[in-house]
């Protein structure tokens, strides 16, 4: 950046994005105070290198700001236990959080625990999961299939993206849609208590004329 440029000719690009030419750096960062911003190597590799007349605060800002948005939501990997019998209630419960999970983007492994004589009947554990996979089927899908590692049986469920948005965007139009339905209903009874006040004026107004 600015007297650090070291190459004996650069290609300026100005802060408009108006093309300069080629010339000398000490030119370049002549023509960069003028303006009261620096002289930034953008592209060194390039022959000769390139370099832009920008405020370079405002350029670090902006381009840590790109790269924070760029990473976005960290993927992790969030975990559902369950029984072999687990009862509804307690599934649904598990599950709203496994719902939850997914939609904010993290994947999810759903883990029955066998204790004991359970291992016998490990079919009621795969059923389980065959449960889990119907009811957040709307949202996911499976990235490693149901697997046996001692006692434990696991299958890891990827969010659907596509799925998830879409379910977004219907359930901000059904908001706005009722917002909307609110809006018209006080409307209308604002209208109407309008229209009630003024009948009970003309009344009036009909019953003092007439006891002249």
């Amino acid at each position: 950046m600015n007297e650090l440029i070291r190459a004996p000719e650069i290609r300026v690009i100005a802060d408009d994005g108006e093309q300069l030419g080629v010339m000398t750096p000490e030119a370049a960062i002549e023509r960069a105070q003028a303006v009261g911003l620096d002289l930034v190597e953008v592209a060194p590799g390039s022959k000769p290198p390139v370099c832009r007349i920008m405020d370079y605060g405002r350029y670090k800002y902006e381009r840590k700001k790109k790269m924070g948005k760029s990473k976005g939501h960290a993927t992790s990997l969030k975990e559902v236990k369950l029984r072999p019998r687990t009862d509804q209630h307690d599934l649904d419960f598990k599950l709203k959080n496994a719902r939850r999970f997914l939609t904010e983007g993290d994947k999810v492994k759903v883990t029955v625990m066998y204790r004991g004589r359970e291992m016998v009947h490990r079919e009621f554990g795969y059923q389980q999961l065959d449960n889990v996979k119907e009811l957040l089927g709307d949202i996911a899908n499976v990235e490693n299939p149901p697997r046996m590692e001692g006692r434990f049986l696991s299958m890891i469920l990827v969010p659907n993206r596509e799925a998830i948005a879409e379910l977004q965007r219907a359930k901000a139009a059904a908001e706005k849609a009722e917002k909307t339905g609110k809006s018209e209903k006080a409307a209308e009874a604002e209208t109407s208590e309008k229209g009630q006040e003024s009948n009970e004026d003309e009344t009036q107004e009909q019953a003092a004329n007439e006891s002249q």
